[in-house]
């Protein structure tokens, strides 16, 4: 079983886990929806957070799962991690019966690749099993914030409706609010127990699904620690004998040293993502405003390690160690990384498994490894946990209580744990069909390929684990870079918290996204970087920070 879509990235639209400041701020520009401060469940726009006190009273109750335990148990908020063999004959039920009525159901969901084809025997296969009779109305999750605006301003919308954290900007805050239901009724306190996959989703997932004062979001739980990896070549490392370094000085150091353009390569590609983590930057969004051990809220930005972080990746351009694409932004880093022309690129989790696999045949001696992350000056990093979900299905406001029970139906499918028959066919389809099993590795076949192409897993997930049965040493090592990394994580005062910022803050920082793509290139000097934060914080950053220390006053610091 691949990891499900907590751990992992689904595409290329997923920035905001990444470092960059405009990029996660853009996705929560005009806020995050979250139980306000102000109004009942639907009184429209909102600003403001939750305490866990209040939120506490709008959840499910968690009740974990049993199915199967772990190889690897979640430790310092890194995801569990499945290493055994698949015994399909030894894998339990999760849904003992169909909860769904069959009824009708059209969902929109983003999706990378080809879409199945209507029909296929894969949706015919899930909706039999869960009792659902879903239309899937898929679209390009490169553009789905296109679709997704547009849909939600109009008067026809889908029963159920995938949205991602990196979507929610603009307008679309508000119309979480406005155009989807309330699940409390179904799901709040023991109600959930009457689906189980549901009620095993880890409370901080739900937390953060709360939405306009009301729980409203279905979430993929995703791990805290969770982040973007800085990968090297271990296969040319050990060849070469380098040692990975272990301080910012010595990784300029090293790439000097390895750098040779006449050979076609290059230390690096672009490390602004991992210089972030090396620097001790908070991340960008709601999560980057801490409240300091002196009592006073700041930004991200305001920091020094901020600058320095951008400093150190531009003296990294500057002696020529980025591959001349990378600087151009051009193409595609991770195949510059397998094909040799750069040896340490920055990706999500997902990268490890997937390059691992693709070059298995073509490249055996081929070895990907995550780098641990180092503090600047050697010492030990100081990184930031991520939010407990960050993809949620939602039901339209206005849905039939059966339209509703199938929806739910669905979604307690998708999130069926590992170890479990469900999971198995929502991940891999059909034996026989889609996939066949030589010596516990499950292997899809050319109509696996093509129809499994996981809508279905969109809709919600279990507690965030990873598992690869055809390389089990690369779940181990996520796993465990995962729990390393994990020990030095910490929680800023709005983890756990969605946030909704007022609309006239919202792009206050969109300009630096561009400036510091330009900085650390060169096109732009520090001045400029500086003059920035200067203008961001009188036109509007002062009083965003008067605006989070009331309301972490008034609810409380997440961490």
């Amino acid at each position: 079983m691949t990891p499900n879509a907590a751990s992992t990235s689904a595409g290329p639209s997923r920035r905001s886990f990444l470092a960059s400041t405009a990029v996660a701020t853009a996705a929560v520009a005009g806020g995050i929806p979250l139980l306000s401060a102000c109004g009942g469940s639907d009184s429209g726009t909102r600003e403001g957070a939750t305490s866990r006190k209040d939120a506490d009273k709008l959840l499910p109750t968690y009740v974990p799962s049993t199915v199967a335990e772990p190889d690897i148990p979640s430790k310092n908020g890194s995801a569990a991690g499945y290493t055994s063999k698949v015994d399909l004959a030894a894998f339990a039920t999760a849904v003992p019966e169909k909860l769904g009525t069959g009824a009708p159901l059209k969902i929109m969901s983003p999706l990378w690749g080809t879409p199945p084809k209507p029909g296929c025997a894969y949706y015919k296969e899930l909706d039999a099993a869960a009792g659902t009779k879903i239309t899937w109305q898929n679209q390009d999750g490169n553009t789905y914030g296109e679709k997704l605006g547009a849909v939600l301003a109009s008067s026809s919308i889908p029963d159920m409706v995938v949205v991602p954290d990196w979507e929610l900007g603009g307008k679309i805050p508000n119309a979480v609010t406005a155009k989807f239901m309330d699940l409390g009724p179904y799901l709040a306190g023991d109600k959930v127990k009457k689906y189980p996959n549901l009620a095993a989703i880890p409370s901080d997932a739900w937390r953060v699904s709360i939405f306009g004062g009301a729980l409203r979001g279905i979430p993929i739980p995703a791990a805290a620690a969770s982040t973007i990896v800085p990968y090297y070549r271990k296969d040319i490392f050990d060849a070469k004998g380098w040692s990975v370094p272990t301080s910012a000085d010595e990784f300029l150091s090293w790439a000097k040293d390895v750098t040779s353009a006449k050979a076609k390569v290059w230390a690096c590609g672009d490390m602004s993502w991992s210089a972030a983590a090396i620097f001790g930057v908070r991340p960008a969004g709601p999560l980057g405003w801490n409240i300091e051990d002196d009592g006073k809220v700041t930004y991200r930005i305001e920091h020094p390690e901020f600058l320095e972080a951008l400093a150190w990746v531009r003296k990294l351009f500057d002696a020529g160690v980025v591959h001349p694409d990378d600087k151009a932004r051009t193409g595609d880093a991770s195949q510059r990384f397998t094909a040799g022309q750069i040896l340490v690129f920055n990706s999500d989790m997902s990268a490890w498994y997937g390059k691992s696999a693709e070059q298995a045949q073509s490249n055996p001696d081929f070895q990907i490894e995550g780098m641990d992350y180092f503090g600047a000056d050697g010492g030990n990093p100081t990184l930031y946990a991520s939010q407990p979900a960050t993809i949620w299905s939602f039901i339209r406001k206005g849905a039939s209580k059966e339209t509703v029970e199938n929806a739910l139906a669905a979604a307690n499918f998708a999130a069926a744990p590992y170890g479990t028959k469900e999971r198995m066919l929502v991940e891999y389809g059909v034996e026989g069909t889609h996939y066949t099993v030589t010596d516990g590795v499950p292997a899809k076949n050319d109509q696996g390929n093509s129809e499994v192409n996981n809508a279905w897993g969109m809709l919600a997930g279990p507690a965030a684990y990873l598992a690869h049965p055809d390389l089990p040493d690369i779940a181990r090592k996520q796993v465990e870079w995962q729990q390393r990394m994990g020990a030095f994580m910490k929680k800023t005062s709005t983890y756990g918290m969605k946030v909704i910022e007022p609309s006239r803050y919202a792009g206050l920082v969109s300009q630096f996204e561009q400036l510091e793509l330009d900085y650390v290139r060169g096109h732009k000097q520090l001045s400029d970087v500086q003059q920035a934060i200067s203008t961001w914080k009188s036109s509007g950053g002062d009083k965003l920070r008067d605006w989070y220390k009331e309301l972490l006053d008034k609810n409380g610091s997440g961490n």
